[in-house]
């Protein structure tokens, strides 16, 4: 029995992960997180208040799909970017798979955007390699809606902020493993280069990612 429930976990995930690689190459995700952007913003009372955004020191956006039955499995793809002397950086290709235990039936798609509040944080997603959330960095579900405006205390590394199946759900990701996608990387940017030097600012944004720097310009640090 344990045997047949990891099967079908393992399945769940490898389709989880292929709807991932489907849903996204990198355009796609650079296009979808323009689109989780403004929807975030639709709904004033719940929306990122503007000055965390303002203060941002980098945005990763993912769109995360978990399905269940049985065991559950989750894959998602998205982007992380930066903010430099010059402005906003060229984005990098994130990803995020897992699995867990217990009956949970159905197939659900999440929205995510995690601000990145410190340097140690964009640090973090520099690296190439593994970023988790909550485990040297701190992370915690951000402060919401116009009434937090000028109110917001830094509180932690990272606020998450999720929307699920057009319902704000507050989810945290604590616990949560991102990875770089190299080879995302590299098929955009047409040679392989390092997430350190595209969140610096030293890769050229392709024209593809001009309409979200022109989303971002709108929440310059003052």
């Amino acid at each position: 029995m344990t045997k047949i429930i990891f099967s079908i976990v393992g399945v769940l995930l490898t389709a989880c992960l292929d709807i991932a690689a489907v849903h996204a190459s990198m355009q796609e995700d650079v296009d979808q997180a323009v689109t989780i952007i403004q929807r975030f913003q639709e709904i004033p009372e719940r929306a990122i208040p503007d000055n965390v955004l303002r203060d941002a020191k980098g945005v990763a956006i993912l769109t995360v799909t978990k399905a269940g039955f049985i065991g559950s499995a989750r894959g998602g793809s998205g982007i992380v970017i930066a903010r430099t002397a010059k402005g906003w950086s060229a984005p990098s290709a994130i990803g995020t798979g897992g699995i867990g235990v217990g009956f949970q039936a159905g197939v659900e798609v999440t929205e995510f955007v995690i601000v990145l509040n410190t340097q140690e944080a964009v640090n973090a997603f520099s690296q190439g390699g593994n970023v988790t959330l909550g485990a040297a960095l701190s992370a915690a579900v951000g402060p919401v809606g116009r009434t937090a405006e000028g109110n917001v205390a830094l509180q932690a590394a990272m606020y998450t902020y999720s929307i699920s199946q057009g319902l704000f759900a507050g989810i945290s990701l604590e616990g949560t493993v991102i990875a770089t996608r190299d080879e995302a990387n590299a098929e955009y940017y047409g040679k392989p280069v390092a997430a350190k030097d595209i969140l610096a600012g030293k890769v050229k944004s392709p024209a593809g990612v001009q309409k979200l720097l022109q989303v971002l310009s709108k929440y310059s640090a003052e």
